[in-house]
């Protein structure tokens, strides 16, 4: 990292200047009869180590450096060593120069004192690059701001765009620095590097359900001790004092989260798969949660092989895929069998996508499973097969290029399924392969009318199988079909003009400042109201 540096505003002169780049690390920016304090844009540090923060986040936070990022005890050193300015110095510019020079010298140079006031540099460096980065946001989501003082629209989807972030994880970050603005001990702890991001969240999450007078009350309680707690203890002596300062905040934050309520499937890191209900009702949650461990003893005690956690596990996929507890159970010996263990309850749809060659068993290359993602190759010929049991199942059949975009697609009659449950020269006769619409577009797929055509529908959403919206993950299946130009303002119903949009960023196309179009079918490029453009292209297969 680097920064332009004045000496003439700075407190602390360049140890470069003594010497060339080669000079030793011990160098001390500072002269060592002038350490009694450490000035920064958002509070002063003492030399014993009580941090004041600046106007206008008095009253004066005292104790929290001496909990915070430093390694000052156990002696008076210089430079990076315990006590020395560099390991108490609040961030900024200087200290960003200080440790980028160190980085340069080499990590290894250095001792582990020095390595460990290091460690602590650089975490008050990030929190206080964290602190710059929320008030940005929140000088960004000020401008946006409608006439009235409300908060502006679709703030979190410009800055999803501008850091590549999911929808959510904008939200979260839009949504912090708006609550961060009425709790100015926290943002100056966060600024001075005393307290780092996750702190802060802690905080301004735990007090959101307060009045801004009943917050600035318990934060006055809180941000004074919040250095020397890990975020579960930070998080719990929170809860604590809000609830001693108000008893209802609790009941109204559950009340809230409850109106959230939802049921969520992602991608493990381990090629695995999760589903998970959020923001439930407790009791109904406790209650689940036992009925799962009775019905997992009840497996252990009737012979089912496996852990606690897993035949919990077994169970739960049990009960929402419609199987009966009993087919948990091994095949007993004699006339009464249990109902056979098996892939039964699947219902609905499911959009499978794999490599011919995997569904073959000729190579391992993943598919993907629409509203999870990439599959291994093992999962996909589970599914796959489970699927061919159904003689209402419909196959289709996408061709990529060597990028993984969807080039041609065709779709064979319901059943039987590919190869090997029927003859693949068979099967493949059946299904008529139509290239997919690139470039200059033909239009000889287009729909008269607004609504399009059930197999062109299909087709956008072979083609783009994703929201539209960069960084937006939102199956097609659950998405708009959009025309990215108004059909009332003479947008063809055809490939080039419609894409998948999500109902979120669905509105946010028609919101004033925000531009869309598509250059060539299945590349929308999006204008913001800042005037920065992003290209968004479909996410390709699997190949």
């Amino acid at each position: 990292m680097t920064s332009s540096h004045d000496p003439e505003s700075s407190a602390h002169p360049d140890p470069g200047s003594r010497g060339s780049s080669d000079s030793h690390h011990n160098d001390d920016p500072a002269d060592p009869a002038d350490q009694s304090a450490t000035t920064g844009p958002n509070g002063r540090l003492g030399a014993a180590g009580e941090f004041t923060a600046a106007e206008p986040a008095e009253p004066a936070v005292r104790e929290a450096l001496e909990a915070g990022f430093t390694h000052r005890y156990g002696g008076h050193g210089t430079g990076f060593t315990a006590g020395g300015p560099l390991d108490v110095m609040l961030p900024g510019p200087d200290l960003a120069r200080h440790i980028g020079q160190a980085r340069q010298r080499g990590l290894g140079a250095l001792s582990d004192d020095e390595l460990c006031g290091l460690i602590g540099a650089a975490r008050r460096l990030s929190s206080w690059q964290a602190e710059l980065e929320l008030a940005a946001v929140a000088e960004l989501d000020a401008r946006r701001a409608d006439p009235h003082g409300g908060d502006g629209e679709h703030v979190a989807e410009e800055v999803a765009a501008l850091l590549t972030l999911t929808g959510r994880s904008a939200d979260t970050l839009l949504e912090l620095s708006r609550r961060l603005q009425r709790l100015p001990q926290t943002q100056a702890l966060l600024a001075a590097g005393i307290i780092d991001r996750s702190r802060a969240a802690v905080i301004a999450d735990q007090l959101s359900l307060l009045s801004d007078l009943d917050a600035a009350a318990v934060e006055e309680r809180i941000a004074p001790r919040a250095a020397g707690m890990t975020t579960g203890q930070l998080r719990a002596a929170c809860q604590r004092a809000v609830l001693a300062h108000d008893p209802q905040a609790a009941i109204r934050r559950r009340e809230k989260a409850e109106k959230d309520a939802r049921v969520e499937c992602w991608a493990e890191a381990a090629g695995t798969c999760a589903i998970a209900g959020r923001d439930l009702n407790p009791a109904q949650v406790i209650a689940a949660d036992k009925a799962l461990d009775a019905a997992a003893r009840w497996l252990k005690q009737h012979g089912v092989l496996g852990g606690h956690d897993q035949l919990r596990a077994q169970v739960f996929l049990a009960q929402l895929t419609g199987r009966r507890l009993e087919s948990l159970l091994p095949q007993p010996v004699g006339p009464d069998p249990a109902p056979p263990a098996g892939p039964g309850g699947l219902a609905g749809s499911v959009n499978l996508t794999m490599p011919a060659n995997t569904w073959l068993g000729l190579s391992d290359t993943p598919g993907e499973i629409a509203g999870t993602g990439a599959a291994d190759a093992a999962t996909c010929r589970d599914l796959a097969a489970s699927l061919a049991a159904r003689p209402a199942t419909g196959w289709c059949l996408t061709l990529t290029d060597r990028n993984g975009r969807a080039v041609a697609h065709g779709c064979a009659r319901a059943g039987p399924g590919p190869p090997p449950t029927c003859d693949a020269a068979a099967w493949l006769a059946q299904i008529t392969i139509s290239p997919i619409e690139t470039g200059t577009c033909s239009h000889r797929r287009e729909s008269a009318g607004y609504q399009p055509a059930p197999s062109l529908r299909h087709l956008v959403k072979i083609r783009s199988p994703r929201c539209g919206y960069p960084g937006c993950r939102r199956p097609a299946a659950r998405c708009d079909d959009d025309h990215t130009i108004p059909h009332h303002q003479g947008g063809r119903t055809c490939e080039c003009n419609l894409h998948p949009l999500c109902r979120r960023h669905h509105q946010v196309k028609q919101a004033p400042g925000w531009h869309l179009r598509q250059p060539e079918p299945g590349t929308l490029v999006w204008t913001l109201p800042s005037g920065r453009t992003y290209t968004a292209v479909p996410e390709p297969y699997p190949i």
